[in-house]
């Protein structure tokens, strides 16, 4: 009797430190943000890209502010300084793109960032500055909008937005060889068309305008990281005009590659250079720019 009286004891003790013991968390607890974006890895849009839907960039007068421009910055324990002008700046290395993971999230100046529209992150131009990229593969070429930081990759020298990277013809692969050259709005030059779409032109202000039809001018007809491809647009555009045909062979910024120009010129004759930029343009040879030596 003794014994079933210490074994109940026992057991009603067991039972209420099991009682006690506390209960452990839900598998369904809220786990702690992992950062600001939700998406872990970038993507192209879940959602169709409507072509019809892209606006052109047409260069303005700039009124910076410091947003976006602090310098120098620190990114990833590397430091980088922004530029005090982008006058006279040309690049030539790879470009990448991004999409859905930023979509929506603020760029460095505050802005939205639209993976639908067109737009570039580089990490030193001030912001905002509009660049010409030209996809080297391709020959494609956009006017672009900088207002955002990156890439800060040592291999990549722009990242630009989903729909910029399609209007070059690269939004199904991850990068491209691209050349960038800075435009300066209300300087005396002409801006280039877009050869992914419809040409944009902008006028300088009369007084540019007028000292600009003194002076020689070339029309630059494509830039090629290999010399044949620029050596087959030579000869294709000295069927179309007289006037001299050149190759212009530089060093790449930032880079050990040569850049080949191929130019025609010199011309000073405004109706000149219209009517011979028509007659690549019929040729399906692109749209040509102008260029001051």
């Amino acid at each position: 009797m003794n014994f079933k009286l210490f074994l109940l004891s026992s057991c009603l003790l067991l039972l209420a430190a099991c009682q006690s013991a506390p209960t452990p968390p839900s598998s369904s607890a809220p786990v702690a943000n992992a950062g600001r974006y939700s998406i872990s890895q970038d993507r192209a849009p879940s959602q169709p890209l409507d072509p019809s839907q892209i606006r052109e960039v047409i260069p303005v007068p700039i009124n910076r502010t410091m947003a976006g421009n602090r310098s120098p910055y620190t990114v990833n324990g590397r430091s980088y300084r922004v530029m005090q002008s982008e006058e006279g700046f040309q690049q030539t290395g790879l470009a990448s793109w991004y999409g859905e993971k930023f979509h929506g999230h603020q760029t460095s100046n505050g802005e939205i960032f639209d993976m639908f529209q067109v737009s570039a992150a580089h990490t030193s131009l001030p912001i905002p500055s509009f660049l010409r990229v030209t996809n080297l593969e391709n020959q494609r070429s956009i006017i672009v909008r900088v207002n955002d930081r990156g890439p800060f990759h040592n291999d990549r020298v722009i990242d630009l937005s989903y729909a910029a990277a399609y209007k070059l013809g690269f939004s199904n692969q991850g990068t491209a060889l691209v050349h960038l050259e800075a435009i300066v709005p209300g300087q005396n030059v002409i801006l280039a068309a877009n050869t992914a779409s419809n040409a944009v032109t902008s006028s300088p202000a009369p007084a540019a305008r007028d000292a600009a039809t003194a002076a020689d001018r070339y029309l630059q007809a494509g830039a090629f990281s290999d010399l044949r491809a620029a050596q087959r647009l030579s000869d294709r555009l000295r069927d179309l005009t007289s006037r001299p045909v050149f190759i212009r062979s530089i060093q790449a910024a930032n880079s050990n590659q040569q850049l080949h120009r191929v130019r025609v010129g010199p011309i000073s004759d405004p109706r000149e250079i219209e009517r011979i930029s028509e007659l690549m343009q019929s040729a399906n040879l692109g749209q040509p720019y102008v260029v001051e030596e």
